[in-house]
Order: C-alpha cells, then sequence, then structure tokens
C-alpha cells in the first residue's frame, strides 16, 4: 500500500501523506474506510510511530480522513476535494498551453500529446 523512498528528499511523512492521498483521490481507499492504526503502520514501514501520526494529522487537517476517538481514522467523503483537484489540475494544464503557444509549440503537436495521453 505505502513505500517509503529513502532516496526522496521530502520528508517521510509527506510521502506517506502523499501516498494516502493519491490512493484516496483515485479511489483505492473508499468513504468510511478505515486506515491502519497508527502503531501498525508504522510497525509495517518501519518507521516511528509520530512520522505516521504527523501524516495522518496532515490528512486529517486537508479534509482527508477524519479521526473517531477510541475507533481510529476514516476515509472521508472526499467527492469535493476531487472537484478541487481538477481544477486545479485544469488550471495547471491552462497555464503550460499558454506558455507552449508563447515559445511556437503548435496546436497540432500539443493535440497529439493529448491524444496519446488519453489512449487506453
Amino acid at each position: 500500500m505505502i513505500v517509503i523512498d529513502y532516496k526522496d528528499r521530502r520528508p517521510i511523512y509527506e510521502q506517506v501523506e502523499e501516498r494516502f492521498e493519491e490512493l484516496i483521490l483515485k479511489g483505492g481507499l473508499m468513504p468510511q474506510e478505515q486506515l491502519p492504526s497508527v502503531r501498525n503502520l508504522a510497525i509495517e514501514l518501519s518507521i516511528n510511530p509520530n512520522t505516521i501520526q504527523r501524516a495522518y494529522m496532515e490528512l486529517e487537517r486537508k479534509g482527508f480522513i477524519y479521526t473517531v476517538k477510541g475507533r481510529g481514522s476514516f476515509i472521508a467523503d472526499t467527492e469535493h476535494l476531487l472537484d478541487i483537484k481538477k481544477m486545479d489540475l485544469l488550471e495547471s494544464v491552462a497555464s503550460l498551453l499558454k506558455e507552449a503557444k508563447e515559445i511556437g509549440v503548435e496546436k497540432q503537436q500539443v493535440l497529439m500529446k493529448v491524444e496519446e495521453a488519453y489512449k487506453v
């Protein structure tokens, strides 16, 4: 589920947080599904429980999960977060397209890349 890259310069808690965000947004983890306990995930990944706790706190702060005292952490209803992520990505694409146009990238070249990306 979670793989730590020790060559990555980012802190481990950020890697854990990012991987959970990906799993949640891509449907790998469903709303109301319980996350592993901090202790169990720390043992599984061979890292300090405080690191997992920090990742969970960030996920909760961003609205990806919620905690029920005495029961654990659960995936929140994240449909609105997916909509926000899509809008952010579309804004990034628009900015890249504007930059590509400014340096002379042809529309047909862009369309070919879009077609390549959407091939199944």
